[in-house]
């Protein structure tokens, strides 16, 4: 039996309080980043905190209006607004207005609109939908076909925006699918894909040697399962042999093979003897094996050519900076230094508001909306850093607790999508600011200055707080 609705009471508070407090902290940043002191009226809206004090009024006026519609609609119309969002992704490849070599902008007016903000919450929306209403199990192949196919559709129109940014968020919807149900093998399949792009990178003169590696982590892997120690121990001195007799036979001849040819031209024909003798032999779980053998050796030795043909050249750049492959202090480099600078200057209790030498100075590009975070750090300090940090936290924590008590899966995965996409922008947001991770260009939650940001976070989150005050009622 259902139990009837009632808005007020049924609205968590909780989350709405860190909503409010993470909103206005935000702005007070914003106003300490730019501060004018020719212009220091907080309200004027000729500077960007005058703007986003009314980027505010109306987020807050959406969120209302989210709140006071129907939890029935947002799964009723899931698919045509995730059409609708695939469209405007479309136009905005046609119309749209190039900013920062990306052409993801709607230019109306004065006003710029960004549709790939928006169309995360469209995605998560028919996400929900579909699983909500599937039958089976996720991992079978129509439902991970038609899976894939609404999370990569979008991601595919955002990358041809060159706006690798926000194509990125859309890897938080794998922690959906995770908790929904995704073998947790695919997940680190993905997280040693990361590694292993990283490592190829960094080794790209050695990459053979990677490539052993990786065969023989395969290799062990192999006889751990199959629990033939055995002939891992015959592998190792046939290895050997067959070593030494290509080093005597270097040295007999008088032939110029280095130790790194030899040791190449002794692994060969090891490792095609042992993988003909498993086939042969039939030994368990040498197709697992053999798989992860190829995947691996095939994405080790194509990095280079995605890394050279996919990717733009600043992206290139920001990457090989972060990996110390480059240096570029007075260019690419030079925000992220900046960045640590402002944030490494403030201490422990920081400098006090509106006294932050190197926002003041103008020496942190994108302050008020990429690296906002590091105005927390000058002006606040560490003991700033960390309240902040526990205040994204907590909210998060109180989101996976509002998506576990669900009734419906439809509201539990889309609870989900919206923990997993403010958990991307906060941790990739702070990552970049500190140099864990190259700059791409994503907002902190809240926090930087931009109205689509704002508002998308705001509908985003308002529709999971609207579907969890009517969790009693049939949704799906």
């Amino acid at each position: 039996m259902q139990r009837p609705t009632n808005l007020i009471n049924g609205i968590d508070w909780i989350t709405v309080g860190l909503y409010l407090v993470l909103v206005l902290t935000g702005w007070l940043n914003i106003y300490a980043s730019v501060f004018d002191e020719q212009n220091a009226n907080i309200l004027s809206i000729s500077q960007r905190y005058g703007k986003q004090l009314l980027w505010i009024i109306t987020a807050i006026s959406l969120a209302v209006m989210v709140c006071l519609i129907d939890a029935r609609f947002y799964s009723s119309f899931a698919y045509p607004v995730y059409i609708i969002g695939l469209l405007m992704l479309i136009a905005v490849l046609i119309v749209g207005k190039e900013v920062n070599n990306s052409k993801s902008w709607f230019e109306i007016g004065s006003l710029q609109i960004q549709p790939s903000e928006f169309v995360k919450i469209t995605t998560g929306l028919a996400l929900a939908k579909y699983m909500g209403n599937y039958s089976g199990k996720l991992m079978q192949f129509r439902n991970v076909i038609i899976i894939s196919a609404t999370v990569c559709l979008p991601v595919i129109l955002i990358l041809l925006q060159h706006d690798l940014g926000s194509a990125l968020v859309y890897l938080a919807f794998l922690i959906v699918l995770y908790r929904e149900g995704l073998h947790s093998a695919i997940l680190l399949f993905g997280m040693l894909a990361v590694v292993l792009f990283i490592l190829s990178l960094l080794m790209q003169d050695v990459q053979g040697y990677l490539a052993g590696g990786l065969i023989l982590l395969g290799f062990v892997v192999y006889l751990f399962k199959s629990r033939q120690i055995k002939l891992g121990l015959k592998g190792i001195g046939f290895f050997c042999m067959v070593f030494g007799v290509f080093f005597l036979v270097n040295l007999l001849t008088g032939a110029r093979f280095d130790i790194h040819e030899l040791l190449v031209g002794a692994f060969i024909p090891v490792f095609v003897f042992f993988a003909a003798f498993a086939a042969f032999r039939r030994l368990p779980h040498i197709r697992i094996i053999g798989l992860f053998i190829i995947c691996a050796l095939v994405f080790t030795f194509s990095v280079d050519f995605v890394f050279d043909k996919a990717l733009d050249p600043h992206h290139q750049k920001r990457i090989l900076v972060m990996l110390g492959k480059e240096s570029d202090p007075k260019g690419i480099e030079y925000n992220v230094i900046q960045s640590k600078i402002a944030i490494g200057s403030g201490g422990f209790s920081g400098k006090g508001f509106l006294q932050g030498t190197q926002t003041k100075l103008h020496f942190v590009p994108e302050q008020s909306t990429d690296f906002i975070f590091c105005t927390v750090g000058e002006e606040w300090g560490f003991a700033g850093v960390f309240v902040i940090v526990t205040l994204f936290i907590v909210l998060l924590l109180r989101l996976i607790f509002l998506a576990e008590r669900q009734r419906s899966v439809f509201s539990r995965v889309y609870g989900y999508s919206v923990v997993s996409i403010l958990f991307m922008h906060f941790g990739v947001n702070i990552a970049m600011t500190v140099e864990l991770m190259p700059v791409i260009g994503i907002p902190l939650p809240f926090f930087s200055y931009g109205g689509s940001s704002l508002w998308t976070f705001t509908i985003l989150l308002f529709i999971l707080l609207r579907l969890d005050a009517s969790r009693y009622e049939y949704i799906r």
